[in-house]
């Protein structure tokens, strides 16, 4: 039965492949494009081959769904993930072509009310700046992934409050927001969603006919591929589709190979497809010019050939084996891609696969941009496997001899009952921290934690799928709570961007309601030490104490007869009664002590 079985997936294998005559250059290649499949356990991928205005070659290899083995086809959609920045970038250069735009003008230009974290990023970030990464900015990205968004611009809002951690033009370092930023500033100057946008000035031209933008269209598309992972490196495991939404300009794009072909075409040949002008020459020329050096990119011992990393506009500059190669991956749960072409060469390549973060795009490339220029053909399959195993055996072996700071025996400082509550920081969301059955949950927009208690008041998050917690993957974050001066549970510190400090989360205190009637019965004059305090409503359900000496504060309720004051952290009022219920004491409650002023 297993002879037959492989027999049969073999058959829908190259029964996948387009029926076109074979480049001489490509003969037999599929046979190893099957044994990627089986070194990489890769469920499946496509490929798309051009040669200057021609589709030379494309196929599917493997699965779309592999639970119910449904072949990949070239015209399989996938989502394509960051390729989509070079889509991007190319309506910049069109608004730039139309004079509606200026790369050395700041984004605050076009974007009312755009703004960064300090004054020297807004008085000196550029368009330019954006599209080549060059902020000094870092990701970010748990931000945005964690914390969908609203809208585009809800989300952008989030930039001012989220800190560089080097200078400006001084290091590359990608960020997706920079690109939702420019997404953003098509929009304004238009007056149309960048979707729109897209489908106008791109899909349309290019008859891209079947690509969408948004996975609830992939969803409902024919002939589209499920999201799989490897698990454990060694279980194909079916992932959900992560909803992108307003970070689409970043990555929202799902297309096939026979799609994403005629984009290719259209940029190795200075921006026309089919005798039109799709992409203005001048800008084609400059996005895949250098304008950020990512890194030194040094020629190995092993790999003499590949060396340079630079970035232009939405694109990835690099030496491959002597040939100028311009290309960018994408890589969104379930799904990895690589986008490539050789400008001198007139070669371009596309590579789609429904695994998660894959090595196959990038192995198959190789493969193909090998026989396409007549370069000596290294074995990628061997060498790309040969690093995925040692960088495996280096974290398990990282596993058995990392150390442990947890002190055991030690307990949280407060009762469970005094954790919940909302918690917000204002460059990321607010989560939710929920308590049930004694056990403490963080519930974010698009997942849910179980807080295991880790040592003192530090928890350790993780993933709740359907009712139960996996505790076989950590998330590798730990929750450190904080208590201010009236010992209080006040927010809790999570390092959620690896270039700086933990991010704070503060604490937001809770409010209730209280009836006009209810807070009348507070107002009057207290005297405390020889001074009256004078609490008083203003409107209908805002109650203010006046010190004098003091600005008046604003009294919020907590619960009957118990208030904080606004904008004085640990700091609290509290209101107790005498024998005939009426409000008697005016107690004012202070990391230095408690204060009793009674009622005049």
């Amino acid at each position: 039965m297993k002879k037959i079985t492989l027999l049969l997936a073999f058959t829908l294998l190259l029964a996948a492949v387009s029926a076109q005559k074979t480049d001489e250059r490509l003969r037999n290649i599929e046979k190893e494009f099957e044994q990627v499949l089986d070194t990489f356990m890769v469920p499946g991928f496509a490929i798309a081959i051009v040669e200057k205005d021609q589709l030379i070659y494309s196929g599917g290899f493997g699965f779309r769904d592999h639970e119910n083995k449904t072949p990949a086809d070239a015209n399989t959609l996938f989502a394509i993930g960051s390729c989509t920045k070079a889509f991007t970038s190319s309506l910049i250069g069109m608004l730039e072509n139309e004079d509606k735009l200026a790369l050395d003008k700041s984004p605050s230009d076009y974007i009312q009310g755009f703004r960064y974290y300090n004054d020297e990023l807004n008085s000196s970030v550029t368009i330019r700046d954006l599209m080549s990464h060059r902020t000094g900015l870092p990701r970010h990205d748990l931000s945005w992934y964690f914390f969908p968004g609203e809208t585009k611009r809800s989300l952008l809002e989030r930039v001012k409050y989220q800190e560089p951690f080097t200078g400006i033009r001084e290091r590359f370092h990608y960020n997706n927001f920079m690109y939702l930023a420019l997404g953003v500033t098509v929009e304004e100057i238009t007056g149309r969603s960048w979707e729109e946008n897209v489908r106008e000035k791109i899909f349309e031209p290019l008859g891209m006919e079947r690509s969408n933008l948004s996975i609830s269209a992939l969803e409902n598309s024919e002939n589209a591929a499920r999201p799989y992972r490897l698990k454990n490196n060694k279980i194909i495991d079916r992932m959900d589709y992560y909803h992108i939404a307003r970070m689409s300009p970043a990555g929202s794009i799902n297309s096939s190979v026979n799609e994403m072909s005629r984009w290719i075409r259209c940029w190795i040949n200075g921006g026309k497809f089919e005798g039109k002008q799709v992409i203005p020459a001048n800008f084609l020329t400059e996005a895949i010019s250098s304008h950020m050096v990512v890194s030194a990119a040094l020629p190995s011992k092993d790999s003499p050939g590949l060396h340079l990393q630079n970035y232009g506009y939405g694109w990835f500059l690099s030496s491959y084996k002597g040939h100028y190669r311009v290309e960018h991956g994408g890589n969104i749960d379930g799904f990895s891609a690589s986008t490539c072409f050789f400008p001198a060469d007139s070669i371009g390549i596309v590579v789609l696969a429904n695994q998660n973060a894959s090595a196959v795009p990038g192995v198959v490339r190789n493969i193909a941009t090998d026989r396409m220029l007549g370069l000596t053909q290294d074995n990628w399959i061997k060498i790309q496997k040969n690093k995925i195993d040692k960088a495996i055996q280096a974290q398990e072996e990282a596993k058995k001899s990392q150390g442990s700071n947890k002190k055991e025996g030690t307990g949280p400082s407060h009762e469970l009952k005094d954790y919940p509550g909302e918690y917000s920081n204002k460059g990321y969301g607010t989560i939710k921290l929920i308590l049930n059955n004694d056990s403490l949950f963080a519930s974010l927009p698009r997942n849910t934690y179980w807080l295991k208690h880790y040592h003192y008041d530090v928890f350790e998050p993780y993933e709740v799928k359907e009712t139960t917690a996996d505790t076989t993957e950590n998330t590798g974050m730990l929750f450190n709570f904080t208590t201010n001066t009236g010992g209080d549970i006040s927010g809790f510190h999570v390092a959620m961007e690896p270039t700086l400090d933990p991010l704070f989360f503060k604490k937001i205190p809770e409010t209730v309601e209280l009836a006009k009637e209810k807070l009348d019965t507070y107002t009057g004059e207290y005297e405390l030490m020889g001074s009256v305090i004078t609490v008083y409503l203003k409107g209908s359900n805002k109650l203010f104490a006046n010190i004098p000496g003091q600005p008046e504060y604003e009294l919020l309720a907590v619960a009957d007869n118990r208030f904080r004051i606004k904008g004085l952290e640990g700091y609290s009022v509290e209101f107790t009664k005498g024998d005939d219920n009426s409000i008697r004491e005016m107690k004012f409650i202070q990391p230095n002590g408690t204060f009793v002023a009674k009622r005049k």
